[in-house]
């Protein structure tokens, strides 16, 4: 995330191309606007026409000419409540699909990220970014524009007319209007640092929550429930804190309003009787004065309040662009080209990787060539980099140096999407999607059909626990697959490998996590998923490779031996001592 503290005009700037595709409904908007703002200036003109020939000459104001300016404000008021609708049904649902525009370009973008953007950022953060912190986004997208105009509209007209009436008095009142905007800037700004913060501590809190909600069963087996509570207690104690200070700026921020509109009024009081008193100004002169004046307050302290919402809406524009400006790292060159008819074989050209977040070296100057259709297994202490070496062939990172080849292409040379849709993954930590088996099946192949699917389940030996499912392929799994065993998630992962059919394939500690009979059924489906693909097996379970053509072990950043099962047994070395560790174990 991008920690800097970003400028209102850099976020306005950002922000403003989103209107782009509404500016029909954002033009029609503000001329409703105009209409609403027209209905109230002229309320005060027609009272002090009134008033003036009331005093001035009484005959004058005849039933006809009363009832005339009665309807002509009557028709005024409708043309107001027809420009109202407009703008609070239509113009709110522009801010609305703005708003949907937005989340999907944030959620777009985070499909696109590096594994080392996920590494360093709380789910429970970016789901508050996209969810929470865009609701705001709404009501700022809609009133911001529409706000700020009626303001400059208001402020100008009644500029205008009361310096027609008064100059001098008028000259005195808008002295005034800049040491309160520059008051109230203080306070804004306060207000705006507080409500990111705020938002910020929600994503937190949701963080929290959900690390204890997906770890229940974990809290409830040690019985540490009561030092959940307690950590929760003081995460919502410090949002409390955060809100009471956010809070602190708003009574502080509406305070100062108040008082101005108290000093103003007080101008207006005393100069306006003053220069009724020497005849400078007529009582209707005067009553239109005041009008103005309220109208014109109520316009700054409009504007004033929605500074508010506008602050909610700037924090969430903000926390929406540090998602949109995380770096992509792993994406298609220009002139990527797709990758076709796939055999299988794999080169690393002197490999080299270390994590960009913490620089610590896990591969140093790998060299190694699989043939199309090779079974090659690693093995050795944890932190060898073995899964490292594994997940830069579909590119989840690059290489620091070096390159790596797939059919002699170079895989940064050819489209992501090719590079994966020939490279399955079955992994010892299952995830399953919460929905039926058949569409997490499915999800190997979206466009497969159902017998397709079926066949890749029979091929993965999960069609006979499937069917005996209550509601068999419409089974519901529950969120990340809990209603199933770990051997039945594993079985479906593996279907959904076959239903993708890459030529491909990486077996990240595919059964370690299961018992001895999970373990057998599970390996007879990944013998049959691996035949006649390019196989590539990390195991800590030595027994379960020994079939491989290739073992290669890593170690210190290396590959410290490679060889056959019988071959590194001969050599008696690292191998050696792992295999004879665990057979004794």
């Amino acid at each position: 995330m991008n920690p800097r503290r970003m400028k209102t005009s850099e976020l306005l700037v950002r922000f403003a191309p989103y209107y782009r595709k509404y500016i029909p409904t954002l033009l029609m908007d503000l001329f409703c606007a105009a209409m609403t703002t027209v209905c109230e200036l002229v309320l005060p003109l027609i009272l002090r026409y009134i008033t003036n020939q009331g005093v001035a000459d009484a005959a004058s104001l005849t039933v006809r000419t009363v009832c005339g300016i009665g309807l002509l404000y009557f028709a005024l008021r409708i043309v107001d409540a027809v420009a109202n609708f407009y703008m609070a049904y239509t113009g709110h649902v522009m801010g609305a699909r703005i708003e949907t525009d937005m989340r999907l370009d944030a959620f777009e973008h985070l499909q696109k990220l590096s594994d080392s953007y996920f590494n360093n950022t709380k789910v429970g953060q970016l789901m508050s970014r996209i969810t929470n912190d865009l609701f705001d986004v709404t009501e700022f997208a809609h009133h911001c524009p529409e706000e700020f105009f009626i303001a400059f509209v208001k402020a100008l007209v009644s500029f205008v007319i009361l310096a027609r009436i008064n100059l001098l008095l008028t000259v005195i009142i808008f002295a005034i209007v800049p040491v309160m905007v520059i008051s109230c800037t203080y306070f804004n700004l306060k207000m705006r640092a507080a409500f990111k913060k705020q938002r910020h501590h929600i994503g937190e809190l949701n963080a929290r929550i959900e690390d204890n909600l997906l770890g229940n069963r974990v809290v409830r087996a040690f019985s540490n429930q009561d030092i959940e509570i307690e950590k929760f207690g003081r995460d919502n104690q410090t949002f409390l804190k955060i809100k009471r200070e956010m809070y602190l700026y708003m009574a502080s921020f509406q305070d100062t309003v108040r008082l101005f509109d108290g000093i103003m009024y007080t101008v207006v009081i005393v100069a306006g009787g003053l220069f009724l008193l020497n005849g400078q100004i007529t009582s209707g002169d005067l009553v239109a004065y005041t009008l103005y004046i309220s109208t014109l307050l109520a316009t700054i302290r409009r504007i004033i309040e929605f500074a508010e919402q506008f602050q909610r809406g700037m924090t969430g524009v903000e926390r929406f662009v540090e998602i949109m400006d995380a770096k992509i790292d792993i994406f298609d060159e220009e002139g990527a080209v797709p990758l076709h008819d796939v055999e299988g074989g794999i080169c690393f050209e002197h490999v080299s990787f270390e994590y960009p977040d913490d620089h610590n070296p896990v591969l140093d100057d790998i060299n190694l060539t699989i043939r199309p259709g090779e079974k090659v297994a690693l093995v050795g202490p944890s932190g060898g980099g073995k899964t490292t070496l594994c997940n830069l062939m579909p590119r989840f990172y690059d290489p620091t140096c070096g390159r790596i080849l797939v059919d002699g292409q170079d895989i940064r040379h050819v489209t992501l999407e090719s590079l994966r849709s020939n490279i399955g993954v079955v992994q010892q930590d299952v995830y399953l999607f919460s929905g039926t088996v058949y569409e997490n099946i499915a999800y190997g192949k979206p466009a497969a059909s159902r017998a397709e699917v079926i066949e890749a389940a029979k091929m993965a030996g999960a069609d006979e626990f499937i069917s005996q499912l209550k509601n068999g392929y419409d089974t519901y799994v529950g969120e990340r697959g809990v209603k199933l065993s770990g051997g039945q998630k594993q079985r479906i992962s593996i279907a959904r490998v076959f239903l993708k059919n890459p030529a491909i394939l990486v077996l990240d500690e595919a059964t370690s996590a299961l018992d001895n009979e999970s373990e057998h059924l599970v390996s007879v489906s990944l013998d049959k998923l691996a035949q006649g693909r390019t196989t590539l097996t990390i195991a800590h379970r030595l027994s379960t490779i020994q079939g491989a053509d290739r073992i290669l072990v890593l170690a210190g950043n290396h590959i410290v031996e490679k060889g056959s099962h019988e071959e590194l047994m001969k050599l008696g070395g690292m191998y050696y001592d792992l295999y004879t560790m665990a057979n004794a174990s």
